[in-house]
């Protein structure tokens, strides 16, 4: 039942988490991939794929509305005050580097926006950067999860506990982001 659910859903479930967050869904994805749930290279395609569209989009709203965006959200507005200053002194460094960096990925593509950073060359760094994140993220997942089956041998009698665990981490760590973007500064 898991897998069908998974051949049917999981390459969209991937899709959009990492099209709005993502490290969260590909580490899952990569774990599921080392089970043989979903296919490694499909994961690393979607996950790129859906990260690069969800920056994309960011950026332009970003050049469009950036600042009223900022100033909706507290925490953002002080995060994409930093981000600002960091991509003045190395615009090209932080465009490649931003998704790697916990707690930026979603304001950084609006503070790049609002900095005037040139379209066709986001278009080009963003891709760059978003593939490899999805390998290295969904590449290490993959490899973990195949390293947690040789410890604990006969992973199957663990696997929808480590999924379950996965899955109950991956939503506490969503719902913990939400509620410190929510409060006030």
């Amino acid at each position: 039942m898991l897998q069908a659910f998974l051949q049917d859903y999981g390459y969209l479930a991937l899709f959009i988490g990492t099209f709005f967050e993502g490290e969260t869904i590909l580490v899952l994805a990569g774990f599921l991939a080392s089970r043989g749930y979903l296919d490694i290279n499909l994961v690393m395609l979607t996950a790129a794929g859906g990260g690069y569209l969800g920056d994309q989009m960011w950026y332009f709203l970003g050049r469009r509305k950036g600042r009223q965006i900022l100033a909706r959200k507290p925490h953002w507005a002080a995060l994409g005050e930093k981000a600002l200053n960091h991509l003045r002194r190395y615009p090209d460094i932080w465009v490649l580097g931003f998704r790697f960096v916990y707690g930026l990925r979603t304001v950084m593509p609006v503070a790049i926006g609002i900095s005037g950073y040139p379209p066709l060359r986001f278009l080009l760094l963003n891709a760059i950067s978003a593939i490899i994140w999805a390998i290295v993220l969904g590449a290490t997942a993959f490899h973990l999860g195949s390293a947690l089956e040789l410890v604990l041998e006969d992973i199957k009698h663990y696997e929808v506990r480590v999924l379950g665990a996965l899955l109950i981490g991956g939503g506490l760590l969503w719902c913990w982001r939400r509620y410190r973007n929510r409060r006030p500064a």
